[in-house]
């Protein structure tokens, strides 16, 4: 299956997923993520603001811990500091996002990167949303050595997804029944 057939399959199962089993899975992904050395160990974390039914990590931002989200600016991704209760703003995609103006995270702040993505397999390939936004940021030099997780639900976590050769491996997936470590 090809990637957009592939993800268009997935969207429709992800959105037609009731509210209440959404939340349960997500708080069980939160739970793995938080049970993980990798997680606990980690003083600044990239992650996300949930959109379209993907798992939502809201639970994880009461954790003590510099959080960071993205701001699209372009066809790049600004990582910006961000405290739970601090404003968003919706982005030119519809997604949440910190504002401009606030402070942003350079590349050796980071410690662990909590990727968003339509589908992951068990090798840590993703299938995003066709935007190529996170493939550019893992792809860059200063950003490419940092530990990665993909975030889906279990339907969602293939054998195998379609690759192309600027698509970089992630060193885990993370579903609601556990956490692989994939490299």
């Amino acid at each position: 299956m090809k990637k957009a057939e592939l993800r268009q399959s997935i969207l429709k199962k992800r959105l037609s997923m009731p509210e209440k089993e959404s939340r349960s899975k997500s708080d069980r992904i939160c739970f793995h993520l938080q049970s993980s050395p990798l997680f606990s160990s980690a003083k600044t974390i990239l992650a996300y603001y949930s959109f379209r039914q993907e798992p939502d990590l809201s639970s994880l931002f009461a954790e003590t811990k510099q959080w960071g989200l993205p701001r699209v600016d372009g066809k790049s991704l600004v990582w910006h500091r961000w405290k739970p209760g601090e404003p968003l703003l919706t982005g030119a995609y519809g997604i949440f996002e910190p504002d401009a103006d606030s402070p942003t995270l350079e590349p050796e702040e980071v410690d662990l990167i909590l990727v968003p993505a339509v589908a992951c397999d068990v090798r840590g390939y993703r299938l995003g949303y066709g935007g190529g936004f996170y493939d550019r940021l893992l792809c860059s030099p200063e950003w490419s050595f940092k530990f990665t997780i993909g975030i889906v639900f279990d339907f969602a976590c293939l054998p195998q997804v379609p690759v192309d050769e600027w698509d970089r491996r992630l060193n885990g997936v993370c579903t609601e029944s556990g956490l692989i470590v994939t490299q």
